[in-house]
């Protein structure tokens, strides 16, 4: 016989058949709007399941004989060009969970990689693996603890106490082996976890308006959701008041925004669930704290519900048993809630007289939009443009990230975003191709960087360290534009031209005018800078490790960054050019800082107390002293190891293997030589192994200790007082107090070597970069020839096609004077390469 369900607040799950017809209601309302709608199964699985019957049926109306949403049930958002379609509607109290890419917590993910992925996957197995462990221990301990009161006149006392104290030994260092392994996987992934990356779902093969996660493991999306969740918590401790008492006093007050995603899970018998679910775009606070007040677990919600947590009060109840079905289990929810708060001796602090009040909640739900590829940057967008205006503090980290997207978006909304990559990549092969959508992406961490291809010179090779580098100029860039130099007449009142992009930086962060920018501005332009680049890093120092590294010069006429390419300054610093040198420096400067052994630390010590906090080194002591090593005579520093050491530096966050010695043995910090083994820092991938003072990599891990040794903090003023010169010019520049410096210094106790012979050793070291770097030029000097005469033949043909009359004469034999200059310069050229060619043979 069937049993009536209990009538209360808490509502029950619309059938089937009003599923189909909210179905066909959305359909109809997002093809008379010209919007995409999601796919029908996100409708009816993941927004139907979430309804009461009787909302259904409310926001349900006919129009010339087609079901369509009422008017007064959705609405129309615009943001920029992309339109989002929006259904308003009250759901079930615990139908929604929090969106893992909540922009609060964007700081605790790291960038995805397939290696990140599977260290995941084996940081969960380290997790179950340390879980019995431990409880093998606890088992041993108390085995031991019973051997050691059992009576003392058992002859076999002594030996079934030894065995069962051996037994715990073993289990204490199985324990502690499985927690170094689980510390150096979380090394290895920056005490992070890969952020989901999720895509449009598809239906039919077309994009729609919905969101899907790629296909995880049980355990690992248990794992991650549960990390999203967990960081969410914490960021939510800076409220000033406790969101869930609130919410059980007086309600959920004002609409959240949720969108429809779906999660893939593989079970362990081999089949995968594909669940529709309602994720909480905003107010993912509110949707964490209703599930608490429910006493439900968001990551089981995702994953499966255990039919133990959502038992019937008759019928079977499976503990093995896991509910995919978001109506029955809400529906379970709703059932055993009436039933309790339908007793008069229920206790008011029971849950289900606390979520009475959030029995349903108003929401928002996207069922609509024209550019769905979009609509995870729209949704994002719009958080951070709720939260920036919002009272709860922000995460200092989470706030800079959420305006540098921000300032990308204003860049973009204005069309300056493809000019201001231009004029910062002079030598870009395509500028005019960029996917300016995927560059926002990627600029902003939230998609790969290779939409950034296009600002590769035509020879430097796209790798993911090149990459990385143009993305950093790229950010530098943004946040630091160039302004136009200011102009030389002279009048009573000049007003400073600070040309077309400054305005954009000055809008979008809320600065002051340009006139009154000062240390402060510099500053937090500075972190801002700072916290961008940070995404680019699986591994995420300290943000103030960047404060000093630019200043109001920059930030009024903006960055001034060098213009040539990672390969073109390699090279340069090979063939002895001191300023190569210093712009590669600031190019490493950020994997100085973010890597698994930060080199770069924020401002460290006391000038007034040495003894007591250290010596004191700000960053930009550090740059200054590894900048001036390559022109500076340091003890122990070749021009070999800082090339050798750069190269290293700028390789290692792509790193996906721990580093080994070069006789393939396990590598130790070089400040941590005298320590324990067990109480050393586990080597990770991304980490640098030092070089020596040939170039070559020995068996210790770069870290502070062997930064500071080389390059100390006293570097800059020991080089004013030392008396020795160095080679600060370009390439070929020498002087008489570098020969002398030269005959003067011994290094590594071997014999000075005379002024000549110094001489030639460096010229042999430096003239095979030389030789590439003039290779590279006339590569490009011949590109150059052969798109001139591209672009002359087609004017020939098209003048021709067209009858157009000849340029004028004068101008005709001006163009032909300047080309016959520079062919008299190309000829001359080659007559000196020759001459180059024959002076091989004596070198």
């Amino acid at each position: 016989m069937a049993t009536k369900r209990p009538e209360g607040v808490y509502p029950y799950i619309g059938t089937d058949a009003w599923g189909e017809r909210l179905a066909n209601a959305v359909m109809n309302t997002c093809e008379q709007e010209g919007v995409i709608p999601p796919p029908r199964s996100a409708i009816t699985e993941g927004l139907v399941t979430a309804l009461g019957d009787t909302e259904i049926k409310k926001i349900i109306s006919t129009s010339r004989g087609k079901k369509v949403l009422t008017p007064s049930a959705w609405r129309v958002v615009q943001s920029g060009e992309d339109k989002v379609l929006l259904l308003l509607s009250d759901v079930h109290g615990a139908a929604m969970v929090p969106w893992d890419l909540n922009d609060r917590t964007v700081s605790s993910w790291a960038p995805p990689s397939p290696e990140a992925t599977q260290r995941v996957i084996e940081l969960v197995a380290a997790e179950a693996d340390l879980t019995m462990s431990q409880k093998a221990q606890k088992l041993a301990e108390k085995e031991r603890d019973t051997r050691r009161r059992a009576p003392s006149d058992d002859p076999h006392a002594s030996s079934a106490l030894a065995a069962a104290e051996e037994k715990y030994a073993q289990a204490t260092r199985r324990v502690r082996d499985v927690e170094r392994a689980k510390a150096a996987l979380l090394a290895a992934l920056g005490q992070r976890r890969p952020r989901p990356v999720v895509r449009a779902a598809e239906e039919d093969g077309e994009p729609k308006a919905a969101l899907v996660l790629a296909e995880q493991p049980y355990d690992v999306a248990f794992h991650i959701h549960g990390y999203a969740v967990e960081n969410l918590r914490r960021s939510g401790k800076t409220r000033g008041y406790d969101l869930k008492e609130s919410m059980v006093a007086a309600g959920q007050l004002t609409r959240g925004m949720s969108v429809l995603q779906q999660w893939q899970v593989t079970n362990s018998n081999g089949t995968t669930s594909r669940l529709w679910r309602m994720a909480a775009v905003t107010a993912n606070n509110r949707a964490l704290a209703r599930m608490d007040i429910f006493d439900l677990r968001s990551e089981y919600l995702v994953t499966g519900m255990p039919q133990a947590a959502v038992p019937l009060p008759k019928g079977p109840n499976d503990p093995t048993l896991l509910l995919l079905n978001q109506r029955e289990i809400l529906n379970r929810v709703s059932h055993a809630f009436n039933d309790v708060s339908a007793l008069g001796t229920t206790e008011p602090d029971h849950k289900a007289l606390r979520a009475m009040k959030i029995a349903t909640v108003p929401t928002e739900i996207v069922i609509g939009c024209n550019n769905p590829t979009a609509l995870e940057h729209v949704l994002r967008a719009l958080n951070v443009n709720d939260h920036l205006r919002g009272i709860q503090p922000y995460d200092e980290g989470a706030r800079l990230i959420a305006l540098f997207a921000t300032l990308v978006d204003a860049y973009a909304r204005e069309g300056k975003l493809g000019s201001v990559l231009a004029d910062a990549f002079p030598t870009a092969k395509g500028t005019g191709l960029l996917d300016l959508t995927s560059v926002r992406d990627a600029l902003t961490a939230n998609g790969p960087l290779d939409p950034l291809a296009s600002l590769l010179p035509d020879d430097e090779k796209v790798t993911p360290a090149t990459l990385r580098d143009i993305a950093i100029r790229a950010i530098t860039a943004l946040v630091f534009p160039d302004v136009p130099p200011e102009s030389r007449e002279t009048s009573k009142r000049r007003v400073r031209d600070t040309g077309p992009y400054w305005p954009i930086v000055k809008s979008a962060l809320q600065e002051a005018p340009w006139s009154q920018v000062r240390a402060k501005t510099a500053e937090a332009r500075t972190r801002l800078w700072s916290a961008a680049v940070a995404q680019l890093f699986l591994h995420r120092a300290n943000i103030l490790s960047a404060l000093g590294l630019f200043g109001t010069t920059e930030v009024k006429e903006g960055s001034g960054q060098d213009p040539r390419a990672l390969k073109e300054l390699l090279l340069g610093a090979e063939a002895g050019d001191a300023t190569a040198w210093g712009a590669l420096v600031r190019r490493m400067t950020p994997a100085l800082i973010h890597a698994p052994e930060p080199l770069i630390t924020p401002g460290q010590g006391s000038e007034a107390g040495e003894g007591r906090k250290g010596v004191r080194r700000t960053p930009t002591n550090a740059l200054a002293a590894l900048t001036l090593a390559y022109t500076e005579t340091v003890p122990d520093v070749s021009r070999e190891l800082l090339i050798a050491f750069a190269r290293s530096v700028l390789q290692h966050p792509d790193a996906t293997q721990a580093p080994e010695t070069p006789d393939g043995g396990q590598p130790i910090c070089y400040g941590e030589t005298l320590w324990k083994e067990e109480e050393r820092t586990p080597i990770v991938p991304g980490m640098v192994l030092a070089p020596d003072f040939n170039g070559y990599p020995t068996a210790f891990v770069a870290d502070k200790e062997w930064f500071d040794h080389l390059f100390p903090s006293d570097l800059s003023r020991s080089a004013q007082t030392g008396g020795s010169g160095g080679d600060a010019g370009g390439e070929g520049a020498s002087s008489d107090t570098t020969d002398q410096a030269a005959d003067a210094t011994t290094v590594q106790g071997q014999a000075p070597l005379s002024a000549p012979r110094d001489r030639l050793a460096k010229l042999r070291r430096e003239l095979p970069a030389r030789i590439e770097l003039a290779e590279g030029i006339y590569q490009r000097a011949v590109e150059a020839a052969n798109a001139l005469l591209a672009d002359f033949d087609e004017a020939s043909r098209l003048r021709s096609r067209l009858g157009e009359e000849s340029l004028p004469a004068d101008e005709r034999i001006q163009w032909m004077e300047r080309l016959a200059a520079a062919r008299t310069t190309a000829q001359a050229s080659a007559t000196v390469l020759s001459k180059v060619e024959t002076l091989i043979l004596q070198v």
